[in-house]
């Protein structure tokens, strides 16, 4: 028998604290990025594949976070171009895939040229973007018959523990589909992109006593010292009553996704330039994603105009 302990989840592996009055802002910051990288989700091939909808595309990711998508991606042979918000994020990201290129992005212009990227994806960070800004630069960057994938992720909480989880973790359900501000409203009432496919696909995150305290702390960073503690303490009860020890649990999602060919509209272009007609997409294969008719059961193509 020994009297060690085990050791404290909610302390950084140098046993000091997650965020306390020592530790600088910046320093708080690659703490928070570094449990985002342990504590979210990978992203599903399946998924990644749909977005992209294509071989060998030329991909301007937004929201690129520590690069769960991105890694994906480039294993699968696309030119990717990652921006996110947080430089700690990026850092991250940097370290894992080094060489890749990335730029931090919080609004604005995008960093790349017009007509320049074959698909501009975006994974758990649309809705907060200001679409009426964000929509018209993005259209500006796709190439004629590019498109705009948005895709998140949802615990499945119709499941009673999962649910308990989102509760402690303070995350709310995303907005109905025709809820102003919703991923599928801001899309289908732009008169900047096309039709609207949607697709969605499972997928499971592997959990330990550790690691459900990283996604934890990736969603509760903004709390206050002693607020953080108290919820990182009931997250380890929570796994402690819920989980199956060294085996760990299995956390369920739904990864949503929307994509949309754009539309080039007069005066998009910085040179004048604008396609009053989209042509016909290279990829048969990307041709022939966009023209279903709406009886596949995993996607519904909505057209109001």
């Amino acid at each position: 028998m020994t009297d060690e302990q085990p050791p404290d989840p909610t302390r950084s592996p140098d046993h000091s604290p997650v965020v306390g009055a020592g530790v600088g802002a910046r320093a708080g910051t690659r703490v928070l990025a570094r449990s985002h990288e342990r504590g979210r989700p990978e992203f599903p091939r399946a998924a990644a594949d749909w977005l992209v909808a294509g071989q060998a595309r030329t991909v301007l990711e937004l929201g690129a976070g520590t690069g769960k998508l991105t890694r994906v991606l480039l294993a699968t042979g696309h030119d990717v171009h990652a921006c996110d918000a947080d430089e700690a994020m990026l850092e991250v990201l940097r370290d894992t895939l080094p060489g890749v290129r990335a730029s931090t992005w919080s609004g604005g212009d995008l960093p790349a040229a017009d007509r320049s990227v074959d698909v501009v994806v975006c994974v758990d960070a649309f809705e907060s973007l200001d679409h009426e800004q964000a929509l018209p630069e993005i259209a500006r960057v796709l190439k004629p018959g590019g498109h705009l994938a948005v895709a998140h992720h949802e615990r499945d909480e119709r499941i009673p523990w999962v649910r308990r989880l989102g509760r402690l973790l303070g995350t709310t359900a995303r907005r109905a589909a025709d809820e102003p501000g919703s991923t599928h409203e801001v899309l289908v009432h732009s008169t900047l992109f096309s039709f609207v496919e949607e697709g969605s696909f499972k997928s499971w995150q592997d959990v330990n006593r550790e690691t459900v305290v990283d996604l934890a702390r990736s969603h509760l960073g903004g709390c206050d010292e002693d607020e953080l503690d108290q919820a990182l303490a009931e997250v380890v009860a929570f796994y402690d009553e819920f989980g199956r020890g060294m085996d760990g649990m299995q956390l369920p999602y739904l990864v949503r996704g929307h994509r949309t060919q754009v539309v080039h509209q007069p005066g998009l272009f910085a040179d004048g330039g604008a396609l009053g007609e989209l042509p016909e997409p290279e990829d048969a294969a990307v041709a022939g994603s966009f023209l279903s008719d709406g009886t596949d059961t995993d996607m519904l193509l909505i057209d109001f105009r």
